[in-house]
């Protein structure tokens, strides 16, 4: 490993925020209060999965933009014992759903993806059967410790009490307030007199605080068979949407096994499909094993070349392989394999770019949110979880508060591919909960929003710390790039020789703010103790737990009567 990438890199940063550090646990997500309500379950005995759940219901309430119950995700886990599983709580298609259930506009870029109404997008229609509240639940009731009423206590409060809005949250509602001023009970809440949430204003949300005391009494099953299924159903049987009582009624998750290979002295454990986060960052690091990556220097040309090729490649590749395992026999094995790596890595030109086959990609969206969690004992929680675009169909669901999903865009609106739309199939996503190991024990547990850009930001980050010997705080606040085989994306971070210097290989280069969404890292000393990194992207903050419990036999002495 090189320990002093500053010596060698081509580009310097520092970071904007500071980590933290504990021995008794760590809370990392994309805002103050869920990283609190997490911190909050391991303080009270609670496990890294009571944590994440914690963490998870508050940020449908501190976060709404970005992850609501009716949405879906992948949860990556790795329990005190080094046993690893992924519960996939992804969205399916509506079974009333088919593939021409939208009428298209166009068979060609750039309006391959949209559709007459922009139906697929934005409202009813839009709605995928979603996964998310029965794989919390179950998470709670199979790994965690504590009750699901006590899980959900902070996001209770501060739905029925508020929060203040941030500046962040007042960005969002900004950029999508053309489409919620359209829906008169998402725009109520959001848009107050026609205009959005200013920062600092205190947000109650009174009737999504009324549908969260509903799940804590009576559990998952109010959704997915019960009363608050029944509402959201008989709305969406009204205004036209597809999702209906069945979707509830027959939603399962899905428990599946790790995708895992080595990369140089470590392994990478992620997602298997239909997440394509898993399979395509362990296939970039087999192709980048062949180079050696540290000592080109982090930013240089050479490497941000390298990097750029890599994603091409594996852009290409999921474009083609990659989709719901039920629905597409996806190659893993393959695409895992070194052998695969050897036969695509000499393809690669070090001076030149060169023109991969990306073809047509789906849109996922960047709005997503991501939360790690490591506790005392153990275990470790990567969990990404989304309502798709920020504030999923920008539709509320009258009388409870509930933001749904537009996970409908993320399937191909035309028939006969491998990602069109068949009822009950999974959608596709990026999502990346990725660890990685040495020597058995983990080293770094990662994620975060961004869609397509995931995975490529969540194996740069793994190079950081691996090749580049970046702490846990560095790797999250390292300046980016992605390409999915078009111009490549750089963040400013980048100087402009380094700009420069690729559009010289004969790249195309677009300077750009952000790539990627707010990563949450926890670290994993060989002390024993952990560190936690959130980064400027997004309002993250990690929270840390030490000290403990009083020594045994100490009590309070009275003094003695004089």
């Amino acid at each position: 490993m090189v320990n002093n990438w500053r010596d060698r890199a081509a580009t310097q940063f520092e970071c904007e925020k500071q980590p933290a550090h504990g021995t008794k646990g760590m809370v990392v997500t994309n805002h103050p209060l869920a990283s609190a309500a997490g911190s909050e379950m391991l303080a009270a005995g609670g496990n890294a999965i009571d944590a994440a759940v914690a963490a998870f219901f508050t940020l449908t309430v501190v976060e709404p933009m970005m992850v609501g119950i009716v949405g879906g995700g992948m949860t990556h886990i790795r329990f005190g014992d080094g046993h690893h599983t992924v519960i996939d709580g992804q969205v399916r298609a509506p079974m009333a759903s088919s593939p021409d259930v939208y009428k298209t506009v166009s068979d060609v870029m750039p309006d391959y993806l949209e559709t007459e109404g922009r139906e697929n997008a934005v409202g009813p229609k839009a709605v995928a059967a979603p996964g998310n509240l029965k794989a919390w639940c179950e998470l709670l009731h199979r790994f965690g410790t504590l009750p699901l009423a006590d899980a959900m206590a902070p996001a209770i409060k501060h739905a029925t009490r508020g929060f203040s809005v941030t500046p962040y949250l007042n960005e969002c509602i900004s950029d999508a307030a053309s489409d919620l001023i359209n829906d008169a009970e998402i725009a109520k809440i959001f848009l107050p007199d026609g205009a959005p949430l200013a920062a600092g204003t205190r947000l109650v949300q009174t009737d999504y605080g009324e549908s969260l005391k509903t799940i804590a009494k009576e559990g998952a099953g109010t959704l997915y068979g019960g009363a608050l299924g029944r509402t959201i159903a008989d709305h969406m049987d009204t205004v036209g949407g597809l999702l209906s009582m069945e979707d509830f009624e027959s939603y399962k998750t899905i428990e599946r096994d790790v995708v895992r290979a080595p990369y140089r002295d470590h392994e990478i454990v992620g997602p298997p499909p239909p997440s394509s986060g898993g399979v395509h960052v362990i296939q970039m690091l087999n192709l980048l094993e062949g180079f050696r990556v540290g000592e080109l220097g982090f930013g240089s040309p050479e490497n941000l070349h390298l990097l750029a090729e890599v994603l091409k490649i594996a852009f290409a590749d999921r474009k083609a392989a990659t989709a719901d395992p039920d629905f597409v026999d996806v190659p893993v094995a393959r695409l895992l394999s070194k052998d695969y790596a050897d036969e695509r890595r000499p393809d690669i030109d070090l001076s030149n770019a060169k023109s991969w086959d990306a073809g047509v990609a789906l849109p996922e969206s960047a709005n997503t949110t991501h939360v790690t969690v490591a506790d005392g004992d153990g275990n470790v929680v990567a969990m990404t979880q989304t309502i798709n675009s920020t504030f999923g169909a920008r539709i509320v669901i009258p009388g409870t508060g509930i933001i749904p999903n537009n996970y409908m865009y993320v399937f191909d609106p035309h028939p006969g591919n491998a990602l069109s739309i068949e009822a009950g199939k999974r959608i596709t996503s990026s999502m990346s909960p990725v660890m990685a190991l040495k020597d058995g024990k983990p080293v770094v547990a990662l994620g975060l929003p961004g869609g397509l850009r995931i995975f490529g930001s969540a194996m740069q980050a793994l190079i950081c710390v691996i090749d580049h010997g970046m702490s846990v705080q560095e790797a999250v606040e390292a300046p980016r790039l992605w390409t999915q085989g078009q111009a490549v994306e750089l963040e400013s971070g980048f100087p402009e020789a380094i700009r420069n210097a690729l559009a010289k290989r004969g790249h195309e280069i677009e300077v750009v703010p952000h790539v990627g969404g707010g990563m949450n890292v926890v670290g994993f000393n060989e002390d024993g103790s952990l560190t936690g990194a959130a980064c400027w992207r997004a309002d993250g903050m990690p929270i840390a737990l030490s000290g403990g419990l009083a020594r045994a036999g100490v009590r309070f002495w009275p003094d003695k009567p004089k």
